[in-house]
């Protein structure tokens, strides 16, 4: 059936919205408070084409797994698409007061790989070349983003302190992540729609783990399927872990979780350091307005778009209630302080991450650092090897890495870092440039301090008398 436009542009309400998506419409009015983003990320294109938006977040095989095949109304030829779209873009521009971009508005092709040379550079092009709703959404923190500025500070304040006179022929920067050899101490962190990235997302972050032998945490908001992710992977036993969200509808993770096992995930690492969202101005800043024609309501940000579904009423019972689902190895990321890495410990968890979401959630929140120095001093027996620690935020530098190393910690997570190595066209290429970059600093800096393994990596490799001023006297355990 041929759908015209006037008849797509009736349906342009809550209480008929039908959407355009490569052509074929649908009716996802009875879907609209289904949505795990919420209905105001829909009704913004009720009437319309919702392409863009689709695929800028979602793979295409997400409408056959979520629409009944009762909801496809029919197709829309391209021209009368082509009105719709061109109709919306004049409402647009008749909204803002910023001129039209023109052909030299656009930028200079993306600079060559070889010639970027740290992880800086890398988020500098992201900047540029990302669209802004992305950068947005990768690039804001909470409130006035202090969390974020002094999760990278604290490294900064931890000083190295080389030995000197040491025969290192080669280096091995080798471990262990939860019983999977991996060939550097770092893990690619959970980070949700990586498609604003790069079109193959997630699936070429997968490619670029298993050539770089690393793990692969899939976020609970992935852009692409688990089992598109796996089909990703270059090797079967490349270990792909799996991030959890405790869902409102508890049904709802249940079947996240069996799905998870099913697709081969090794591990479940549940996130507990955003119960709620935390508030992203520079995100929420670029809210769409919703076009709905029976609402007047803004669009959210990415971010409140995508946590709204989060549980906030969870306690430590949940290791009980997964622990049903499944036998594989938990960890719980988002460890904030000493006490609950000990609370951690005794509920025998296979790992914990320390983490402040990146900056994400509580602003002020002490930085994962000195969350890592608090365990060593009041807590060292959670350093014996039952439980792996892991940590992440304001890592950039392989020197980032291997304070963290010599304080306790398995490996390290990158987030950002990852995605924004993606952009620009880079994809897979443009992840293991990264990489490259960050196993000659880890190899070079293991020599200068004289280590020839992650195990020779010790706490009297560094000075830490700065971060340690930063430490709290009233810690109670």
């Amino acid at each position: 059936m041929t759908v015209t436009r006037a008849q797509i542009q009736e349906h342009s309400n809550r209480q008929s919205c039908w959407v355009a998506i490569h052509g074929a419409v649908y009716d996802v009015t009875d879907f609209l408070d289904e949505h795990p983003g919420g209905s105001k990320v829909i009704l913004r294109c009720a009437g319309r084409d919702a392409t863009s938006d689709f695929d800028s977040v979602h793979s295409p095989e997400l409408l056959a797994e979520t629409l009944p095949e009762t909801a496809l109304r029919g197709h829309i030829e391209a021209a009368e698409l082509a009105e719709i779209t061109k109709a919306d873009a004049t409402k647009r521009n008749a909204k803002s007061s910023s001129p039209k971009p023109t052909d030299s508005d656009d930028p200079p092709p993306p600079p060559p790989l070889n010639t970027l040379i740290n992880l800086h550079d890398f988020e500098q092009v992201a900047q540029r070349y990302l669209a802004p709703n992305a950068w947005a959404y990768y690039a804001s923190a909470a409130d006035d983003e202090i969390s974020k500025r002094n999760n990278a500070k604290a490294y900064q304040k931890v000083a190295l302190r080389p030995r000197i006179l040491k025969k290192i022929p080669s280096v091995d920067t080798t471990t262990s992540i939860l019983g999977h050899s991996v060939a550097l101490p770092i893990y690619m962190s959970p980070v949700g729609v990586a498609k604003y990235a790069h079109p193959d997302g997630e699936c070429a972050l997968a490619a670029a783990a298993g050539r770089e032998l690393l793990a692969q945490v899939l976020a609970n908001g992935s852009s692409m399927s688990v089992e598109k992710v796996r089909e990703s992977r270059v090797a079967e036993d490349q270990p792909l872990f799996f991030q959890l969200y405790v869902n409102r509808d508890m049904s709802k993770s249940v079947e996240m979780v069996k799905r998870a096992v099913k697709a081969g995930a090794r591990a479940i690492w549940i996130t507990v350091d955003s119960p709620v969202v935390g508030k992203r101005e520079m995100d929420e800043r670029l809210n769409l307005d919703v076009s709905a024609t029976d609402s007047d309501a803004q669009g959210e940000g990415v971010a409140k778009i995508m946590a709204s579904s989060i549980s906030p009423f969870i306690d430590w019972d949940i290791l009980t209630w997964l622990r049903e689902l499944t036998d594989l190895p938990v960890v719980i990321k988002g460890i904030q302080c000493v006490e609950d890495a000990v609370l951690a410990y005794e509920h025998g968890v296979q790992g914990i991450v320390l983490s402040n979401h990146g900056g994400r959630s509580q602003d002020t929140a002490q930085p994962p650092l000195l969350t890592l120095l608090e365990i060593r001093k009041f807590a060292p027996h959670l350093l014996d090897g039952k439980m792996q620690i892991f940590i992440d935020g304001g890592i950039r530098r392989g020197t980032d890495i291997l304070k963290a190393i010599a304080l306790g910690a398995t490996a390290v997570g990158l987030g950002r870092p990852f995605l924004y190595s993606l952009s620009a066209g880079y994809g897979e290429k443009g992840v293991r440039r990264m990489l490259q970059i960050l196993r000659q600093e880890i190899e070079a800096n293991m020599t200068f301090l004289g280590a020839t393994s992650l195990k020779d990596l010790k706490p009297e490799m560094l000075n830490t008398s700065r971060l340690e001023r930063d430490l709290v006297g009233s810690v109670k355990l």
